[in-house]
């Protein structure tokens, strides 16, 4: 059970650095009106390990705070990653490619525009920044995530063999 426990914490920090590095990275367009986080294609990782919830979460809060984000920003963004982690963890025995992306393109199409409009105070309508919200994480995590997951099934057992 131990052993278990360190692979659980260690695959949880390890998915959150990487989440924090590629927010970074690309950091001018992780951020602002129109965004493509390319480190939301790690949402899709709850298929191979549940350890991954925990650490998109906290990589998406490090990011946000590390990005200079608002509280409102760090706060809900995180939240919006989380329940999209969670989504694709509720999803993955459905075993349809697109039922996996679709809680956190969901999640951030309905949350981040009313963050950007209330926290940030841009004054465009919320159904714009639905679409370009969505258009980002339909490029993150429907592409590039559908991209990684093909990668990683193929790869399963050497990367997540404890799961």
């Amino acid at each position: 059970m131990k052993n278990k426990n360190i692979t659980f914490i260690t695959q949880a920090a390890v998915i959150a650095a990487v989440y924090v590095a590629l927010t970074m990275i690309f950091a001018p367009i992780s951020f602002g009106q129109i965004q493509i986080r390319l480190a939301e294609a790690l949402t899709i990782l709850p298929l191979f390990t549940p350890a991954a919830i925990p650490g998109l979460f906290v990589g998406c809060l490090l990011g946000n705070i590390m990005g200079g984000g608002i509280l409102p920003d760090i706060l809900f963004g995180s939240l919006a990653t989380l329940l999209g982690a969670l989504g694709t963890y509720g999803v993955r025995h459905f075993g349809q490619r697109i039922l996996l992306v679709l809680p956190p393109i969901a999640a951030n199409t309905l949350i981040i525009p009313f963050v950007l409009r209330y926290g940030y105070g841009i004054h465009l309508p919320i159904l714009f920044f639905m679409v370009t919200v969505g258009i980002g994480e339909i490029l993150s995590c429907g592409v590039l995530g559908g991209i990684l997951l093909g990668i990683l099934k193929k790869r399963r057992r050497v990367i997540f063999r404890n799961y």
